[in-house]
């Protein structure tokens, strides 16, 4: 249960909160593993394949530049993201995503719940 400031839900809106909950659960995360070298990537993959049925591997990618492609291309929920590779470090990365606004979050994740309560 998400807990925003001093709002705590009603009995009726923590039973929808639940159905919303139990719905993302039920949700594939989009993932994307990011990582120079090969075997690390695809170890990491057969990892989450074996242990994490709930996670979706999307795409694997060797360094930054490949990594910020896929990352606006596919959009994933969930990023592995080695810290040093060949063209850069991880943080490079993160430094050329957009920042996300908190306001942009709070409304994506209201609409989200929006449509995950229908």
């Amino acid at each position: 249960m998400v807990v925003y400031g001093s709002f705590f839900p009603s009995p009726k809106e923590s039973k929808n909160m639940e159905a919303i909950a139990k719905k993302i659960r039920e949700k594939l995360l989009r993932t994307i593993i990011i990582d120079d070298e090969e075997h690390q990537r695809k170890s990491l993959e057969r990892l989450i394949q074996l242990y994490f049925p709930e996670l979706k591997v999307v795409c694997l990618a060797e360094g930054v530049k490949s990594g910020l492609e896929a990352i606006k291309q596919h959009k994933p929920d969930l990023v592995f993201l080695d810290v040093r590779m060949t063209d850069g470090l991880g943080f490079d990365l993160l430094d050329q995503l957009k920042p996300v606004d908190p306001d942009e979050l709070m409304q994506a994740v209201e609409k989200t719940g929006v449509e995950l309560g229908k």
